[in-house]
């Protein structure tokens, strides 16, 4: 099987979409809300780069050419994620931020291997299990996620000086350089951001910083004028100055705190803006923690992602380990689907009952992704029936052939507005990082003359138990972090080598998204672009899975139905993006070719 994986590999070199694309400068005029000249044009999507030199793929163009340009000033794989982070919290700011937190996973060529950074929002040290509650009854979902109540400690700064200091080649002042022009200059708006604006118009609103900063004279932003964040520009420029304990001791955290415990609404617009209980002593105990990643092998490949508390990695390894035993690589799209929807449905069923932050709770994270209990729970799955959801957990302390117990635990909602971004360099080094702020547009509150939004990442939370008898590992606690989806992963071969590294956004889809690519890639022999573009099914222990146009509008719907499969159309599942090594040493990077405008897909020097 190891050879074949290979042989694709080689097949790609070929028949890659060799694509020219580097650093373009933002646009400097026009200016969104007031006069100007027309805009210059921002730089060119391409889905599918391939060279040498290093290579960076995210959702956006500007970030990514951020990303490049600081590879071909010498930089390696983590600073130019971190500077393509930093520029995603301009370019993408409803999905990412320094309000926010994420999960950061790096290759090291030099020792061949992987580490992580869990840099996941906390919950306040004041915080217990009813934190959500009022009157023994949960606050409503919509009314948590636009209020103080919701925000987290942010844990991106903590990530992007914790990722440059253990791996990182240049300081932190140099690699937010890029972001901060571009936050200054501006960035051309397109159809996305207007239509996430007008999305989040309403409660947006709510909230006069807000309404200042991404309402520009009242209105939706237009498309084709230049969008600035001159108080982001100087938020970055006094991390850059001071480090960021400017954030975690300093003046940018006491307008945090201020903001989340007094959240500035309108008050005409009767909203109750529910303040939260943040301190400065949240922000000065906040750690991005280095851990070790979860590790699991696949067709001879070792597959490495995050470790709790997220459970993307103990997840999508669950679901490798389920689908090892069939040779997908031969089933029809049919049994294909099947197959991938059952492993997730049992995967999903695993994660709601035992995944948890682990320093509260006893995760058994070795347990899931055994072999041994992948095997136990594989059996439930047969080619002619479709298992009954919500299906309840198994035992991985004690795994039996084919058995269930207890209730199943319902997945709950997690906000799809998280963006993911790969780099790697000209020294082999790779980075899969996805970081969010929970739901597009996050809380809703800008912090005053700061430039950026805050988190409402508690909302990941429990707010009660599912059913009181049973033990939920998600419900809030002092200092605790929710449990995510996010699943930035790296693939090696046997030798240590990376193979293709990927992550995707999208709340709980992002398991089915990244479990669906790599299978795509390393089963199915699509090319990596391809694999990424092809239509996704989403199954996470529900009675629907989710289909998008290209399976919901096709004949294997039927087919499934057949069998007993039911469906709920989605329009858009997750925003992948990725990198490749091939063999002869150059880089592939490779993300969307239309979900979310398309990806932007960079390499240093593209081959010719």
């Amino acid at each position: 099987m190891r050879h074949r994986v290979g042989r694709k590999l080689t097949v790609l070199a070929v028949t890659a979409v060799v694509v020219s694309a580097g650093a373009a400068a933002p646009p400097t005029t026009g200016t969104q809300g007031g006069p100007g000249r027309t805009p210059a044009p921002p730089p060119a999507k391409t889905p599918v780069a391939v060279g040498h030199g290093g290579a960076v793929s995210s959702v956006d163009a500007d970030a990514s050419a951020a990303g490049i340009e600081i590879l071909r000033r010498g930089g390696n794989a983590v600073d130019a994620a971190v500077a393509t982070a930093a520029a995603l919290g301009v370019t993408e700011p409803y999905s990412a931020g320094i309000g926010g937190g994420g999960y950061f996973v790096h290759y090291d060529a030099g020792s061949r291997t992987v580490r992580t950074i869990d840099g996941r929002e906390t919950a306040p040290l004041t915080a217990d299990s009813g934190l959500f509650l009022e009157n023994g009854t949960p606050v409503p979902f919509a009314e948590a996620v636009s209020s103080g109540l919701g925000v987290g400690t942010p844990g991106t700064p903590a990530t992007w000086q914790r990722a440059l200091e253990k791996w990182g080649s240049k300081p932190l002042r140099t690699v937010l350089r890029p972001a901060e022009k571009l936050a200054r200059d501006g960035f051309t708006v397109d159809s996305t951001f207007r239509a996430q604006t007008a999305a989040n118009e309403a409660r947006f609103r709510h909230f006069p910083d807000t309404a200042e900063l991404f309402l520009p004279g009242g209105g939706l932003p237009v498309v084709g004028t230049t969008f600035k964040n001159p108080d982001l520009a100087r938020t970055y420029a006094e991390l850059s100055r001071k480090g960021v304990d400017a954030l975690y001791r300093g003046a940018i955290g006491r307008d945090i705190v201020d903001t989340v415990n007094e959240p500035p609404v309108d008050p005409d617009s009767g909203w109750n803006a529910r303040p939260g209980d943040l301190s400065a002593r949240d922000l000065a105990a906040y750690r991005a923690t280095t851990q070790p990643p979860t590790r699991t092998s696949y067709r001879g490949l070792d597959v490495y992602a995050m470790a709790p508390s997220s459970s993307g990695g103990t997840t999508v390894g669950e679901a490798l380990n389920i689908l090892e035993r069939t040779d997908l690589s031969r089933a029809d799209d049919a049994r294909y689907l099947h197959r991938l929807i059952e492993a997730s449905r049992i995967a999903f069923a695993d994660r709601g009952r035992w995944v948890g932050d682990p320093a509260f709770e006893d995760v058994p994270t070795k347990e899931l992704l055994s072999q041994r209990y992948a095997d136990s729970r594989a059996c439930l799955i047969q080619d002619d029936a479709v298992l009954t959801s919500p299906l309840a957990p198994g035992d991985p302390r004690d795994p039996a052939p084919c058995a269930t117990g207890g209730p199943a635990a319902p997945t709950t909602y997690e906000g799809e507005s998280t963006t993911h971004l790969t780099t790697a360099d000209r020294w082999g080094n790779v980075v899969s990082y996805t970081l969010t702020i929970e739901q597009t547009g996050g809380s809703g509150i800008t912090v005053p003359g700061r430039g950026f939004l805050l988190n409402n990442e508690l909302t990941d939370f429990s707010f009660a138990p599912a059913n009181p008898a049973v033990h939920d590992p998600n419900l809030p606690g002092p200092g605790k972090r929710p449990r995510s989806s996010m699943a930035p992963t790296i693939v090696l071969d046997g030798h240590g080598r990376p193979v293709v590294a990927l992550g995707s956004p999208g709340g709980s889809t992002i398991i089915t998204t990244v479990l669906q690519t790599l299978t795509g890639f390393l089963d199915r022999g699509l090319p990596l672009v391809d694999a990424i573009a092809a239509p996704r099914a989403s199954q996470r222990n529900t009675a629907r899975t989710d289909l998008e146009p290209g399976l919901y509008d096709s004949a294997v719907r039927q087919k499934l139905e057949a069998v007993g499969h039911s469906f709920q159309p989605n329009p858009e599942i997750g925003a992948t993006t990725a990198v490749q090594r091939l063999p002869d040493g150059r880089w592939v990077a490779a993300a969307e070719k239309t979900r979310r405008g398309g990806g932007s897909a960079m390499v240093v020097r593209p081959a010719r």
